[in-house]
């Protein structure tokens, strides 16, 4: 038994202590088991990086409101600038997407390498990229009343890309949203209002058969806090009528108002959400041993199409190291874009779809369909695990001056190979010390992140090293 094994085992023994001492009775908590190996769910781990759409009508000002720009996410404009209810809904009148090419949307992302991709159906604003049946606050109020959502899930089907819907509960057009229930008529308003939620999350699955599952957003007020009955039943009764639907776990809480995870402890939803703009350490044991993803924005803190994009803006090898550490903690990688009012996208997204797109295309391999290895973490970069075999990937970011990487592995595990990816060319392998190892690589300028490949057994000679499982 490695020591990653003993670690989690560990860990899990302490969590059942803890569980026990202070456990509540949740009724409303966990739907799926904790840790699903149904073929969708192992679908999604093997996908690993997706993109993220942000569009709708916040993509017309795009952060400007009366000749001032405010910075920040666009799609809290409404918010930033205190712009009337009325005041924002003429926008539908304007939005007019002339430029939306969905097939070309799929070959962007085709080119990028993304297995899967999250769209936005409605945001907090509450307007609808589809005709809904339940509001006219939809596209069928738009100048060319086209099903944004339906040509989306096509064009992107089409190009072998799963499809997954992001929903905001939150709804700052709906009359009978409430951020919190302060009296009898707030809480007949808001039951009122979660039919509505309950009609349309079933609408969407009804109308988009092939979606593989839920991004919901907009659960974090008092009011939905309260709803732990509701949302239990509302995914069980999605996940009737589509059995493989995933859902993140932002979608509810327990009767007790606990968020992502119960009173307990225990993940609700069938994989964390709550890694937003940031990721976890890279040295962290613990969220290996669930399913995550981390959503990340280009500009530091922008979501929709905005005019300026100011600070920080990521690179592409900023992003694919992003990327990379997700893989190496058994998460996935959802990477945010704002297409423009019109649909069509900045010079700099298109940009990163190429530039991202030429290492995903050589480098991939040690992306999708990998994991956690289990090894101590270096300097260097990353491990990423193979689920198919007994390869383990070294991702390395940083090159030491000595071109020596050094690899330390867990007791009765020994290093057999190595070999820059796409090549039979050997490396050189040192070992100082039992299980500590040093891999001597050419003396030249390495111009982006590379690849080696390992291969690891045990050192009894009984058989190959696989990564760790889930647990």
């Amino acid at each position: 038994m490695n020591i990653y094994r003993l670690l989690i085992l560990l860990f899990c023994s302490l969590s059942t202590v803890t569980v026990s001492a202070q456990s509540k009775n949740v009724r409303y908590g966990q739907v799926s088991p904790q840790v699903r190996q149904d073929p969708a769910m192992q679908k999604f781990r093997q996908n690993r990086f997706g993109q993220f759409i942000h569009w709708g009508l916040f993509s017309i000002p795009a952060g400007e409101w009366k000749g001032k720009i405010y910075p920040g996410a666009s799609e809290f404009l409404k918010s930033y600038a205190d712009i009337s209810t009325e005041d924002w809904a003429q926008l539908r009148y304007q939005f007019d997407p002339v430029n939306y090419d969905p097939v070309e949307w799929a070959g962007y992302a085709r080119q990028m390498g993304v297995k899967y991709a999250t769209f936005t159906t409605k945001h907090h604003d509450g307007f609808c990229l589809w005709p809904s049946k339940y509001t006219d606050f939809d596209m069928d109020e738009t100048p060319s009343k086209r099903d944004l959502v339906g040509e989306f899930v096509k064009a992107y089907n089409d190009a072998g890309i799963d499809v997954y819907l992001y929903y905001s509960i939150l709804d700052w057009h709906h009359p009978d949203w409430r951020y919190s229930l302060e009296n009898k008529e707030d809480s007949v308003a808001f039951d009122r209002f979660r039919d509505y939620v309950k009609d349309q999350m079933t609408e969407l699955v009804q109308r988009y058969p092939t979606i593989k599952g839920f991004w919901i957003d907009g659960t974090w007020d008092e009011s939905w806090k309260k709803s732990g009955k509701f949302s239990y039943e509302l995914e069980v009764c999605l996940k009737k009528l589509s059995p493989d639907l995933i859902i993140n776990s932002r979608f509810r809480a327990d009767e007790y108002g606990a968020r992502h995870f119960d009173s307990n402890g225990v993940l609700m939803g069938d994989y964390e959400s709550g890694y937003e703009r940031r990721l976890p350490s890279p040295y962290d044991t613990i969220v290996p041993t669930r399913d995550w993803e981390a959503v990340m924005t280009i500009p530091e803190n922008i979501w929709g199409y905005h005019k300026q994009w100011e600070g920080h803006i990521k690179s592409s090898y900023e992003l694919i190291e992003m990327l990379t550490r997700c893989v190496a903690l058994n998460g996935n990688f959802l990477l945010n874009f704002g297409p423009k009012a019109d649909g069509s996208f900045k010079e700099e997204e298109i940009r990163l779809f190429k530039e991202i797109g030429r290492w995903i295309h050589t480098y991939g391999n040690a992306i999708f369909d990998c994991g956690y290895a289990g090894f101590e973490r270096q300097d260097w970069g990353y491990y990423t695990a193979c689920r198919n075999g007994n390869t383990v990937n070294m991702v390395v970011f940083n090159v030491p001056v000595s071109r020596m990487l050094r690899i330390k592995l867990p007791a009765k595990l020994q290093l057999s190979s190595a070999k820059f990816t796409h090549s039979s060319e050997k490396i050189r392998i040192d070992e100082s010390v039992k299980g500590e190892y040093f891999l001597h690589i050419p003396d030249k300028e390495y111009k982006e992140p590379f690849v080696l490949e390992i291969e690891v057994k045990n050192a009894d000679g009984n058989g190959i090293y696989y990564m760790p499982p889930l647990i």
